[in-house]
């Protein structure tokens, strides 16, 4: 694999307090480049940044205030000039019935994992648009791919993002713009405490179907098997790539799901495709979309 060289990075990362944030931060701080650090928990982004001098731009921010979003990136842009990666990590889980759920939970969980993600990248576009370069990384999930009950909101907003982004890809890759979905499974993050979304509205009859995915979930807190720190190391070598991928899974658990889930939609498919094929016009010509 051929790396390609940069002197260096100016980084956005949201979510930068917990998780695949923080560990992304400090990873990145720790090789000398430079980060926009941003995230709800003034705090913690002051420690992460204390000892980075310039190089560590910290910035309070709720990254679905649309407001606040073009105000940190014009003050990134103030101090760096530039942002090479916008990484867009921020996001929260949810767990329960889809019909438990009250429908302003459900917008917060589209507004915080879609919307915020797809509005930022819209805000630092035309700065890598200008520069002829520049790398999104879409913190998705194996939910982006694969959904189950238990996880209906949040993997609809995941599935969402993983949508976006793959037009998102084929549009900019012309002006030198690379995106790639980061798509983990279990890893020791606080995606399974108490920062999880719980139903407003719980009903007894979901019991048997949900009441065994909360205990795998949050039974597993703190001893899940993927490491942050390791998934953030990965994330860099995939920007320093000349081939980075648009899908980054990670996790054994994540790949199994997939194969198993893949080879489960392979079958379903073949069991109608001629039926499904048959309901075009006798005398209709295929085209392909683009022609």
């Amino acid at each position: 694999m051929t790396i390609a060289t940069n002197p260096v990075r100016t980084w956005f990362i949201t979510g930068a307090t917990s998780g695949f944030g923080l560990a992304l931060a400090q990873a990145v701080l720790a090789r000398g480049e430079q980060a926009v650090l941003t995230g709800r928990r003034a705090d913690r982004l002051a420690v992460l940044a204390a000892d980075h001098g310039d190089h560590a731009l910290p910035i309070a921010l709720d990254v679905t205030d649309a407001a606040a979003r073009e105000a940190a990136v014009a003050q990134a842009l103030q101090q760096f000039g530039r942002i090479d990666v916008l990484a867009n990590i921020a996001g929260r889980g949810s767990l329960g019935a889809v019909e438990e759920f009250a429908p302003e939970q459900l917008r917060e969980q589209m507004d915080l994992n879609f919307f915020a993600a797809a509005e930022l990248t819209r805000a630092v576009l035309p700065t890598m648009r200008a520069q002829g370069s520049g790398h999104i990384l879409n913190l998705t999930s194996i939910g982006g791919l694969v959904s189950m009950g238990g996880f209906g909101p949040y993997c609809a907003a995941k599935f969402a993002l993983e949508g976006w982004s793959e037009a998102l890809r084929d549009e900019v890759a012309p002006l030198g713009i690379r995106v790639t979905i980061v798509e983990p499974g279990a890893f020791r993050t606080e995606f399974a405490g108490d920062i999880n979304m719980r139903p407003a509205h719980p009903m007894d009859i979901y019991r048997p179907v949900i009441a065994p995915v909360e205990d795998y979930l949050y039974g597993s807190a703190g001893t899940q098997m993927g490491d942050p720190v390791k998934a953030a190391a990965l994330m860099i070598e995939a920007v320093e790539s000349d081939t980075p991928p648009l899908r980054l899974m990670m996790g054994a658990d994540a790949f199994g799901i997939w194969e198993q889930v893949l080879a489960a939609r392979q079958a379903d498919l073949a069991n109608w495709h001629e039926r499904g094929i048959a309901t075009a016009f006798e005398d209709a010509d295929m085209t392909p979309i683009g022609g």
